[in-house]
């Protein structure tokens, strides 16, 4: 079995001023969490808003400062669009893709997705790209096309040696803020099924480093069933990462 390590992110979504951020730096400092966490085999990541990462970058010692998006382009009248370029400035080299709420929300497209993942590869970004089935597609018993389309079109024509900076989030979004989570046994068999997508578009030794998360209503209560299971190599996390002691017992709980 391939030993991969465990990466832990939140997602902050619209919460948390500069100086909220400035208070949780501090406090992820005093307990020392990204060493902790490293202890453990797990990397600490975070994605504030867009006016936080520098200041997240600063004052956070050793912690991953991710984008919660970015745009396709380098530049161009993209009014509220952020791009790499503007990322790479501040030392940024992590964006979230394809959230639910992006998509929900602003119309996002696997083909769009496709085309910033592109983007941030060709500049030796990671990209984390957000999958998941709605709460109607769910009933209907369409989790795995939804998820096979997502992964397909999103990661289409993507060389395998840039494929390696590429993680995936599985976050059903029936799940997402709204108290019900998955089970640990849905989360495994879901990530090692897009685990299996990978393996076919790339190949194995692809598909065998690759992380591959769970998302969605995830707690210090039961993130350890859920990073326990062979295939779930850690967590993106909304209102856990919020404050500093949720996401140390996020940490402790792994």
């Amino acid at each position: 079995m391939v030993s991969r390590k465990k990466l832990l992110m939140g997602n902050w979504k619209m919460n948390h001023t500069i100086s909220d951020t400035i208070s949780f730096s501090k406090a992820i400092n005093d307990f020392n969490l990204v060493d902790v966490a490293s202890k453990k085999g797990i990397i600490l990541a975070i994605a504030p808003t867009y006016l936080s990462l520098d200041t997240l970058k600063k004052n956070a010692k050793g912690l991953i400062v991710s984008s919660q998006d970015c745009h396709y382009a380098s530049h161009g009248a993209f009014t509220s669009s952020i791009s790499v370029d503007m990322l790479k400035e501040i030392g940024v080299t992590w964006s979230i893709i394809g959230h639910s709420e992006k998509r929900q929300y602003e119309g996002e497209t696997d083909l769009d997705c496709n085309r910033k993942i592109k983007t941030l590869l060709d500049n030796d970004f990671t990209a984390v790209y957000c999958v998941g089935e709605t709460s109607k597609e769910y009933d209907d018993n369409l989790t795995k096309d939804v998820i096979l389309s997502q992964v397909r079109t999103g990661l289409q024509n993507i060389d395998s040696s840039k494929a390696k900076n590429v993680v995936i989030a599985y976050e059903p979004v029936w799940s997402i803020g709204t108290g019900k989570n998955a089970s640990k046994e849905i989360a495994q068999d879901i990530c090692s099924y897009i685990r299996s997508i990978i393996k076919d578009m790339f190949n194995k030794d692809v598909a065998d480093n690759m992380l591959i998360l769970y998302g969605g209503s995830v707690k210090p209560e039961n993130i350890h069933d859920y990073l326990a299971c062979s295939d779930v190599d850690g967590a993106l996390v909304g209102g856990a990462s919020l404050k500093a002691d949720s996401f140390k017992a996020l940490v402790d709980n792994i």
